[in-house]
């Protein structure tokens, strides 16, 4: 279980609703801080207000308070978007409204909330003005719809409130997030290769291999963190073969080089494929490399908002190696953090990065629009280990989403066969005799 929770590891509650309902005074109650603004003037909260805690029993949480989702004007307009944009990453969904109030606003809101998967709980704000109307109650009952009356400034009715919130938590949400610990038992030894990444900031480690490495320690197995120019030493010296070799996938081809055939061998973009997104679809999404011809577009996400490097993977690497591997130029656009092309047509291909600071949610929302347009989407890892020739390998620690991989390739290969259209790689060939 990773101890040292971070953001993107955390539940995310989203509070919702029209303006000056109550949304930051119930924030500020639960959390017992002044963290929104609060005023009677409507529209005080602009963007996302985020406040993470340990909210027992749940245990770590990031809540969010959004502006109104009736906001008025150019400006209410980008409001409005930004509370679009945080529904994509929330795992519980507070709709919050005023004791007595059900209008439009809250009915369409709820239905949104919804169509993502959402588990939504209402709050009757201001219940000491107002009671609540009995049609209301009666409405959300037949609904399934857990509502909890509450003083959100006062504090009245919050028991309640927090009961039913923990009701109504995601079972998967109280799991330990596992990383390694499925892959290397109590005293084996994994080997995570971590190059100095320029983009880190000095004296840092990337959060995943921080985190990788705290788990492997939780489940009594031993690790060795080496750059890729000390690997083979290692390997060398080691009495005993290590379970499996991690890396970054900037180093890939090096360290698959290296490392013996007979040691599983994957890297932390398909770990993070794993834990935040969808391994077997953006594995099966991989194999759309071969289908990308000269001058086609392809779309190249990042959720950090990172100063691009002279070597910056996604935007320099990777165009490269997959350009040398279509054998013609292709057209990239990059995108960070939120913005992201809500027309994704002219787009062959979306490579996404591994989503470690996003929760799984939003990484999944975003599949999932991808999936709807019909666009595939992979990430980094998986790309690079493809356009090299390595992807098989990289998976094998990963039995599910290595099948799908092979009958992604399969049924690519009859259809090329089938539209008699020329393979882009050699090693296709051989395909058909491994499966």
């Amino acid at each position: 279980m990773i101890r040292a929770t971070s953001k993107g590891f955390r539940l995310h509650i989203g509070f919702f609703g029209r303006r000056n309902v109550g949304k930051s005074s119930l924030l500020n109650a639960i959390t017992q801080q002044k963290v929104s603004i609060v005023s009677e003037v409507a529209g005080t909260t602009t963007d996302p207000v985020e406040k993470p805690m340990e909210l027992l029993p749940i245990g770590p949480v990031l809540f969010v308070d959004t502006a109104g989702v009736d906001d008025v004007g150019a400006l209410g307009a980008q409001r409005i978007e930004k509370t679009r944009q945080a529904i994509k990453r929330t795992d519980v969904g507070i709709l919050v409204t005023e004791s007595g109030v059900w209008t439009e606003f809250e009915e369409k809101l709820l239905a949104e909330l919804r169509s993502h998967g959402i588990p939504v709980l209402v709050a009757l704000n201001k219940a000491d003005l107002r009671r609540s109307d009995p049609d209301h109650l009666i409405r959300f009952e037949l609904d399934r719809l857990p509502f909890a009356e509450i003083v959100a400034t006062t504090g009245e009715g919050m028991d309640s409130f927090r009961a039913k919130l923990w009701e109504i938590i995601p079972a998967e949400s109280a799991e330990s997030t596992v990383i390694l610990g499925d892959l290397v038992g109590p005293d084996e030894t994994a080997i995570l290769v971590m190059p100095i990444d320029k983009e880190a900031p000095k004296g840092r480690i990337k959060q995943l291999q921080a985190q990788s490495i705290r788990e492997l320690l939780d489940v009594e197995a031993s690790c060795v963190v080496v750059k890729d120019t000390g690997l083979l030493k290692v390997l060398d010296n080691m009495k005993t073969p290590p379970s499996i070799v991690v890396t970054d996938a900037q180093v890939f081809e090096q360290v698959a080089r290296i490392t013996p055939d007979s040691i599983p061998l994957t890297a932390f973009s398909i770990l993070l494929s794993r834990l935040k997104g969808d391994l077997i679809a953006q594995t099966q999404a991989a194999v759309a490399v071969d289908s990308l011809r000269s001058g086609d577009k392809v779309l190249v996400a990042e959720s950090c908002t990172h100063h691009p490097v002279e070597e910056d993977i996604g935007r320099v690497k990777i165009p490269r190696w997959l350009q040398h591997y279509v054998g013609g130029a292709l057209e990239f656009t990059t995108v960070k953090g939120r913005d992201f092309p809500e027309d994704l047509s002219p787009y062959k291909l979306v490579i996404h990065c591994g989503a470690c600071m996003w929760n799984r949610r939003e990484m999944m929302s975003r599949i999932g629009e991808c999936q709807r347009q019909g666009v595939p989407i992979t990430n980094y890892g998986l790309v690079i280990a493809y356009s090299l020739g390595i992807l098989e390998r990289a998976l094998e620690p990963f039995p599910e989403a290595l099948a799908a991989y092979r009958q992604a390739r399969l049924e690519q290969l009859e259809d090329h066969s089938a539209n008699a259209l020329p393979l882009v790689n050699e090693q296709n060939a051989s395909l058909v005799n491994q499966l």
